[in-house]
Order: structure tokens, then C-alpha cells, then sequence
């Protein structure tokens, strides 16, 4: 993991998006415009492709792996630093090994068991916290210098 994995709330001056997703496989494709529309729309400097990618992986898990067909919740929130996404499901049980990796790599010829990986690998910080509801996974990303920003 690239940063810590403690949840430090977001500032009061962070813009922020909150959407309510069906408990579908529809939901990755919508969580994928918010956040790039999110991002573009106020020119903010994280990088959209690996928001994107992470949100993606954030909201298959919660589909995947929760039960029922109450939805889930995509917080996208923009910090002075960076953003951080949030995906909120009904299920309380921590995502396996979000934090820390079990030490058994993927097996290449599997379809599934790299998301938590990737998650870990590009974010700046990432983790979980128990809701009222259930728990939020999210990570953060940090801003991308202008000169390094795709044009």
C-alpha cells in the first residue's frame, strides 16, 4: 500500500457527489462517467483514467460481493490534495484484504483477484470504515502536477 489506510474525513470545502447505484452490474459504467464528469468538470488535477479504473473496482467488488438488491452508494468528494472516492454497501464485513495483502499473488488464468491489488497499488491510501448502513471502501488519489497532465 502507497499511504495509510486511516479514514480522515474530508475537509468542509470539498466539493462533493453523492448517487445512489442499482446493486447491478449497470452501476460500473455510471460510477465511471460520475467520477470522470466529476473530475473534468472542475478541471481538478487527479488523474481520471485511475479514478476511473479504482472506481470501477470499487463498486464490482460491492455488487459482487454483497447481498441483496438494496443499492449502493458513490461518494466522490474533491480534497485540495487530490480526491477520494467512496463506495457504500449494506454488507458490514470488511473487504478481505484491502489494507493488507495476503501474501498469495493472482493466479494469472483467473478472471477475478486483482481488484483489491490494483486498488492498493495506485492509490495514495485506501481502507474501510464500518456505517450505519454497513461500511464505505475508499481510496484517495492526489493531484497530478499540471506538466505531467495529459493534454
Amino acid at each position: 500500500m502507497n499511504g495509510s489506510a486511516l479514514y480522515e474525513p474530508p475537509s468542509a470545502s470539498a466539493a462533493s457527489w453523492r448517487i445512489a447505484l442499482p446493486h447491478s452490474a449497470a452501476a460500473v459504467p455510471v460510477a465511471r462517467a460520475l467520477v470522470r464528469t466529476a473530475l473534468a468538470e472542475l478541471e481538478h488535477g487527479a488523474d481520471s483514467d485511475t479514478a476511473e479504473l479504482l472506481t470501477a473496482e470499487l463498486v464490482a467488488n460491492a455488487v459482487e460481493h454483497t447481498a441483496g438488491d438494496s443499492p449502493i452508494e458513490l461518494v466522490v468528494e474533491l480534497l485540495p490534495g487530490g480526491c477520494q472516492v467512496e463506495v457504500h454497501d449494506p454488507d458490514p464485513a470488511p473487504p478481505g484484504d484491502l489494507t493488507r495483502p495476503n501474501g498469495d499473488e493472482p493466479d494469472p488464468w483467473q478472471e477475478h483477484g486483482r481488484g483489491l491489488l490494483l486498488i492498493r497499488a495506485l492509490s495514495s491510501s485506501c481502507g474501510h470504515r464500518a456505517t450505519d448502513s454497513g461500511k464505505a471502501v475508499w481510496f484517495r488519489l492526489p493531484s497530478v502536477p499540471p506538466q505531467r497532465r495529459p493534454v
